[in-house]
């Protein structure tokens, strides 16, 4: 299924593989399974002290009041996610400048503290969740970022090797899930968490071992080699990087392009797929493929944070506070995140399908991949919508069916999301530009205070009519692939006008 590079017996690039998707599915992504984790802190007391009885006045019931203890929770969450997204384009700019090494042994650190901090809390010190969390999200975004590198190994299955590691990542949070059922059995999930502490060792070996100390550069050089053993041709290998990221396409299109056609249509920005390589990173932020690329990422992160840190309130509120529903909807959601990397070798052969072929005559592999990345973006900004749609209905078995498609979602977005950013601009900017629609993504979060605060206040806790205008917000997720579509068009078209210059 998978070709390689040059030779085929590198057995260190499917080491470098295999290891990489476990790295994603065991630890990139734990962080969000929150909502398993949030059940069993529940159950040993976590801010427990915020929760008041309270008298019904219809019937004179009195029942346990924790709005103000889910808001501990909920707000944990949001300020986790806030964290990573704003640290993005800091983190993108250390992997663009110091390479794969430094940002992962970063990384280690981070989530050494992380797991530690949560393995020493308790009851009676809830409050060092606040700095755990954020360093656990985003140590594992940060070992997500370097990992989709590990696709330019492989010849033309890069986007499906993107979007398995996209569903490993998403897959992640069923981590927690094996944690609430060890708990469940009377196993420590202190101790749990001491555990994946000591898993920081096996995150070093593969950093040191099985990963590069710059970048992986895409087309892929015959003798390419990384890791501790070569040090000397590593060291080569860095000093002629930036060259060898320069040549990717620019010889297959200089045969497929005819001389006359390049001249009657000269430019300098991204539509020329021979100044692609050659971008600087200012015009790549201020194209229009970006710039409604990132309304299509930040919009889609908007939907998906605001359902994340309230499921657990708006299964409380669907379940009349029935924790044993509640607990069977948390596991049912934290299973079907388990499956999450099922879906998404689907989406990664949508964008492959064409590769096979080949370029059209005349037609750059840029341009060819844009168009087949289309398709993709409008049907991930679909699952989008209808997820917005079925978790606005408070509807509880329709929940079955929101769980599905955020997890199917949540794949795709970002499967789609760093496979398009490799495809539309140069692979030098890929950590800048990612980092700045993540961090501009944290901007917008900021709004779930205030979406938080309406709903705990003027709503008295009800979210539908906060999510009514989520949902609507989402639609503007369907303008990103209909102006990729023009854009593609654009480009076919300058391509014939060309050709009929020529012939005339």
């Amino acid at each position: 299924m998978f070709r390689l590079r040059g030779r085929t017996n590198k057995w260190e690039y499917w080491w470098t593989l295999v290891s990489g998707f476990v790295e994603t599915l065991f630890i990139a992504g734990i962080s969000y399974g929150w909502a398993s984790l949030v059940f069993v802190l529940k159950l040993d007391g976590y801010f427990s002290g915020y929760c008041v009885n309270v008298t019904r006045e219809e019937d004179d019931t009195v029942f346990a009041d924790c709005s103000r203890q889910d808001e501990h929770f909920t707000r944990i969450m949001t300020i986790a996610l806030f964290t990573n997204i704003i640290t993005r384009f800091p983190v993108g700019l250390v992997f663009d400048s110091c390479g794969t090494a430094v940002t992962r042994i970063i990384a280690i650190c981070l989530f050494t503290f992380g797991t530690l901090s949560i393995s020493m809390s308790n009851a009676d010190t809830p409050f060092l969740l606040y700095p755990a969390l954020p360093c656990l999200i985003t140590s594992g975004s940060i070992f997500y970022i370097t990992n989709l590198q590990v696709g330019n190994l492989f010849d033309s299955r890069r986007s499906i090797i993107i979007t398995i590691y996209s569903g490993a990542y998403d897959s992640s949070a069923v981590v927690l899930l094996f944690i609430k059922l060890l708990h469940e059995d009377g196993v420590s999930f202190n101790g749990s968490f001491l555990f994946l502490t000591l898993c920081s060792v096996g995150l070093l070996l593969r950093t040191l071992f099985l990963m590069p100390r710059g970048h992986i550069p895409y087309p892929l050089p015959e003798d390419f080699t990384y890791g501790l053993g070569c040090p000397s041709r590593r060291r080569q290998r860095v000093k002629d990087e930036g060259q060898t990221e320069e040549i990717t396409k620019l010889e297959f299109d200089k045969k497929q392009k005819d001389k006359r056609v390049e001249a009657s249509h000269p430019s300098t920005s991204l539509d020329d797929p021979k100044q692609e390589k050659k971008a600087c990173f200012w015009s790549c932020l201020f194209s229009w493929l970006f710039l409604w690329h990132l309304v299509w990422m930040v919009t889609s992160l908007f939907c998906h944070s605001i359902y994340l840190a309230q499921v657990n309130p708006i299964l409380t509120q669907l379940t009349d506070n029935d924790q044993n529903m509640v607990s069977h909807y948390t596991n049912v959601f934290a299973f079907i995140q388990m499956c999450g990397v099922f879906f998404a070798p689907l989406i990664g052969l949508i964008m492959d399908r064409h590769k096979h072929k080949g370029p059209a005559p005349g037609q750059s592999k840029r341009e060819a991949d844009l168009r087949s990345s289309s398709p993709a973006l409008l049907l991930t900004s679909l699952q989008c919508f209808l997820f917005c749609v079925c978790f606005t209905a408070p509807v509880l078995p329709l929940q079955y069916l929101t769980f599905v498609l955020q997890v199917a979602n949540s794949t795709f977005l970002y499967g789609v999301h760093n496979t398009f950013i490799y495809i539309a601009f140069p692979a030098s900017h890929f950590g800048k530009l990612s980092g700045v629609i993540m961090s501009f993504s944290g901007l917008v979060l900021l709004l779930q205070f205030p979406i938080q605060y309406l709903i705990q206040t003027h709503l008295h806790g009800d979210p539908l009519y906060a999510n009514i205008g989520v949902t609507l917000v989402s639609l503007l997720t369907f303008c990103h692939p209909l102006h990729v579509s023009l854009y593609c068009r654009k480009l076919a078209h300058r391509r014939k006008t060309g050709r009929l210059d020529v012939n005339a």
